[in-house]
């Protein structure tokens, strides 16, 4: 369970507002911010968009990056990112100044590493925990394995191996996996089956099908044929 890597990111005053002035920083490959917190006013800033897009990339949804304004160095936890859901450049980003040593509450992924018994099947019932961990210490996932996990095994939120100084806030009840039997493809097809009747679906013949019936039905009128003769 990697700690997020801290980066310094070379931070510009904005002072231009709206949707006009953010187009513009972001047609300059830059990106709109605002950094809240520690007693201080919002300050509401630009980033240059390369550098800023790597760090939340290799740091995860809890980036904490140093950010140099005008020659002061603020550490910032990222809170928010607001990214276009079709290109995907960064739109706004929104980070709250914290402090070495400060406490603070985040939510954390679990990844899954290892293969259960073939006949099991894993459900994630929960992808995140949140936690409160130091800043500079905030881990960027949490790893548990299922390697040869077999069916009706259970884990919960108590069961999973945190950094030390993190404590988990969520109940300890909590489920995040669930391994059940892997239906099979006949039990497949019958649970489609029964959920097509349901709704009132009816199947088309395939050709197979229209084939067989017709083969069928040139046999019945054979036997038909040769009880007539044999009368």
């Amino acid at each position: 369970m990697p700690e997020n890597k801290t980066e310094t990111i070379k931070a510009e005053t904005r002072t231009e507002f709206g949707k006009g002035a953010a187009r513009r920083i972001r047609r300059d490959e830059k990106v709109p911010a605002v950094v809240y917190g520690a007693g201080n006013a919002p300050s509401h800033l630009t980033l240059p968009g390369h550098d800023v897009m790597m760090a939340i990339k290799n740091g995860g949804s809890n980036a904490l990056l140093y950010l140099d304004i005008e020659g002061k160095e603020v550490l910032a936890l990222t809170k928010q990112v607001q990214a276009d859901p079709i290109k995907g450049f960064l739109e706004h980003i929104d980070f709250v100044e914290v402090k070495r040593g400060q406490k603070v509450t985040v939510d954390v992924p679990v990844h899954l590493t290892g293969e259960a018994k073939p006949d099991a099947l894993v459900v994630t019932e929960n992808t995140t925990i949140s936690l409160e961990a130091e800043a500079t210490h905030i881990p960027e996932y949490i790893e548990l394995s299922i390697e040869g996990a077999e069916v009706g095994t259970l884990v919960q939120a108590s069961e999973l191996v945190l950094p030390e100084g993190a404590t988990l806030l969520d109940d300890d009840e909590m489920l995040i996996v669930n391994v059940t039997h892997a239906p099979t493809a006949e039990e497949l097809e019958e649970e489609l089956e029964e959920a097509e009747a349901e709704a009132g679906i009816e199947r088309e013949e395939s050709d197979e099908d229209a084939e067989g019936d017709d083969a069928a039905a040139e046999g019945d009128s054979d036997s038909d044929s040769e009880d007539s003769d044999e009368e």
